[in-house]
């Protein structure tokens, strides 16, 4: 995670508290403090906003695009415990003037958006629903972040929201936050990206692999990084992220592998037809090879040999550092792309592929590859299931390899730690919340 953005985070935070702490003739400073709460969520809900743009300048500021979606998920459980807390401290403050049927409009739409946002905080932390239903409550977000800002627009507080130093830091954040949220809802055809057309669907070991030809420029990617799709299909129009598994070519054609794996990517490799007109974003992500005198080792869990099949066909003559090719699947019939990542091993004598097939009881182990590169030395990366990682990260550290040799990209973008507690915590605060409500009407 670059620490540019999380520099730029902290700074707008420290900023706005500085300029609290500097409002004269505060009556009233636990409620003015609560006040500092709710502009803190709205800050934080301005960078999530801000990051799901996937606009050019969010990944060097923020980071690989994986890294970008830890940190927006972390805005917006920051945001939210930030709301919880404004909401249970009393920010109203006595002698600022009269409510105003617009006032007491924005504290209608506050409310409304606290527990819009609970609700949805709720079913987005909870990984067992379903990804389409995920997206939309990311989408509808929006709108109670805009019925937030609205709220902290006409509320009596003891600075004015557009001419105080204060003011304008906040407002500044919704506006940027807001217009953000906008630029998300265009059509993809209305948004950056390249215009591609299927060629070629070809299958093989339970995989699916889709050939695209650029319709105009196209994306001038790096081997190992990743783009999202939009698929001109009934049923496939959202968005989905896929590795690219070739190397850069002159055409600028793409190649991505699917699995069948969940809802979409079933359907995907039912539907999906040659001739099919796809909008691509990108390209993202920082799992590039940097190449070195270090004896290198990648390993691979199942579709995760994407990234890597792209390096090894990017290898040239002067690539004559071993590498050593671990590659986890249960069978060598399901093994996707097997033809294409045996042709570039061939074709580059430099890397050995370990095949370890798990229904004959060969697993990729920490011993095995500590068998075969020093661990003291070596660099790792690695692309596959999160529990292997973890495993390997454990075993591998035994046997020497620190953790900044050891590389990744978290393509699990909705799991995370605390997630089932936090889901748990929102529910029932949710639940008090409304309880409290229906007593007091």
């Amino acid at each position: 995670m670059s620490k540019t953005g999380l520099m730029l985070i902290v700074l707008s935070l420290a900023v706005t508290a500085y300029l609290f702490s500097q409002i004269p003739n505060v009556r009233d400073p636990i409620a003015l403090f609560s006040q500092f709460l709710g502009s803190v969520a709205l800050i934080m809900m301005a960078w999530a906003q801000l990051m799901a743009t996937r606009l050019p300048f969010v990944e060097p500021v923020f980071g690989g695009m994986d890294r970008v979606y830890v940190l927006h998920k972390w805005s917006g459980v920051t945001a939210m415990t930030m709301l919880m807390l404004h909401d249970t401290i009393d920010a109203e403050m006595d002698g600022l003037g009269r409510e105003t049927l617009l006032v007491e409009l924005g504290e209608t739409l506050g409310e409304l958006s606290l527990y819009g946002l609970l609700i949805l905080a709720v079913i987005s932390v909870a990984t067992f629903i379903p990804y389409h239903m995920w997206r939309w409550t990311h989408r509808v977000m929006g709108v109670f972040f805009a019925g937030g800002a609205f709220h902290y627009m006409v509320e009596l507080k003891p600075f004015d929201a557009f001419s105080d130093p204060v003011g304008l830091v906040v407002t500044g954040f919704c506006a940027v936050g807001l217009l953000s949220y906008a630029y998300t809802l265009m059509p993809a055809a209305a948004r950056r990206g390249k215009a591609y057309e299927v060629t070629a669907i070809n299958r093989s070991g339970g995989a699916t692999e889709i050939t695209l030809n650029a319709k105009g420029r196209g994306l001038r990617h790096q081997p190992g990084q990743f783009a999202v799709f939009h698929f001109g299909v009934q049923g496939l129009t959202e968005p989905h992220p896929f590795s690219l598994c070739a190397r850069p070519n002159d055409d600028r054609s793409l190649r991505i592998t699917a699995k069948p794996l969940g809802d979409f990517t079933h359907r995907l490799c039912r539907d999906l037809a040659v001739g099919t007109r796809v909008r691509v974003q990108g390209p993202f992500g920082r799992f590039t090879r940097r190449s070195g005198k270090k004896p290198e080792v990648w390993v691979a869990g199942g579709i995760g040999i994407t990234p890597f099949l792209a390096w090894a066909e990017a290898l040239d003559g002067a690539d004559t550092q071993p590498v050593h090719l671990f590659w986890a699947v249960r069978s060598r019939d399901e093994a996707p792309l097997l033809a294409q990542v045996e042709a570039a091993v061939r074709a580059h004598p430099s890397i050995t592929l370990h095949l370890r097939e798990s229904a004959d009881g060969h697993r990729v182990t920490p011993e095995l590859i500590a068998s075969a590169a020093d661990m003291t030395s070596a660099k790792v990366w690695f692309c596959g299931p999160a529990t292997m990682r973890r495993d390997l990260m454990r075993g591998l550290a035994i046997h020497g390899l620190s953790a900044r040799r050891f590389h990744y990209e978290e393509f699990e973008f909705r799991t995370g730690v605390g997630m089932k507690r936090l889901a748990a915590w929102l529910g029932k605060r949710l639940v008090e919340r409304l309880a409290e409500r229906g007593s007091s009407a």
